[in-house]
């Protein structure tokens, strides 16, 4: 674009273009190797510690003997898009389009097979990206009645292995889901053969779940013994006015 050789000064040029004069002459400089060798260290602790942040890390490489600031860190993690993990705002506000289901097993005793079912799903950490496991679990005999693994988080292989158990072991009294896989039930339950007779019994069920702003459940603080009243109403007598008027009276 912009032309060394020409007979138009490269100011010209660069005035004529809208850009800056510096870009023409800068020369991308190399990371160094230290610098490589650095940001390995770096992706290493954020894969054993996921939640720690740039303040975190830095204890960490400080106590391994690197001499690094947490701005530095913090460019590090930027230019490697990576960042501590942690509960965000809004994060478990549900799709309103998605179906709720009632939660069935409140004061319900589980005394037999096939009464209760129960399925979630988690991520398995792989090379590149994550693996989605979802599990059919009966209840009463905590056998894994069928699995299924995915590299994406698709409504295919919860419908598989749901109907894998229902060709095995028949249909459920009641098939208990957290709010995650709520979001599967809907294609879930519209698919036909015996996963119909499930939509027909309504057994899937979703317990509820209690929020609170912090997070954390709200703990009731619990009340000081009456030796630590009576101390601080000792410390209270004990100022300095009144040791003063003591001292005066002796």
């Amino acid at each position: 674009m912009i032309d060394k050789t020409h007979c138009l000064a490269v100011a010209a040029q660069c005035r004529l273009l809208e850009i800056s004069r510096g870009c023409v002459y800068y020369q991308p400089v190399p990371i160094s190797k230290a610098e490589l060798h650095l940001m390995r260290r770096v992706d290493e602790l954020h894969l054993a510690y996921p939640f720690f942040g740039s303040r975190r890390l830095l204890v960490k490489l400080r106590e391994e003997g690197f001499e690094i600031g947490r701005r530095h860190v913090r460019t590090l993690m930027q230019r490697m898009g990576i960042e501590a993990l942690y509960r965000k705002p809004r994060t478990s506000l549900g799709n309103p389009q998605h179906q709720v289901f009632r939660y069935l097993l409140k004061d319900v005793a589980i005394e037999r097979p096939n009464q209760v079912w129960a399925a979630d799903i988690t991520y398995i950490p792989i090379a590149k990206g994550f693996g989605y496991l979802v599990a059919i679990i009966d209840v009463f005999s905590r056998k894994v009645l069928s699995h299924r693994l995915s590299n994406t988080m698709s409504t295919d292989f919860c419908v598989e292995a749901l109907e894998e158990a229902l060709a095995r072991f028949g249909t459920p009294e009641i098939f208990n889901t957290d709010h995650v896989l709520s979001a599967e039930a809907s294609p879930l339950l519209g698919t036909s053969g015996r996963v119909g007779d499930v939509k027909e019994c309504r057994p899937v069920s979703q317990p509820r779940r209690r929020r609170y702003p912090s997070g954390l459940p709200r703990v009731k603080e619990p009340r000081l013994p009456s030796w630590t009243q009576s101390l601080r109403s000792l410390r209270k007598r004990r100022s300095p006015h009144h040791a003063c008027r003591a001292c005066r009276l002796t």
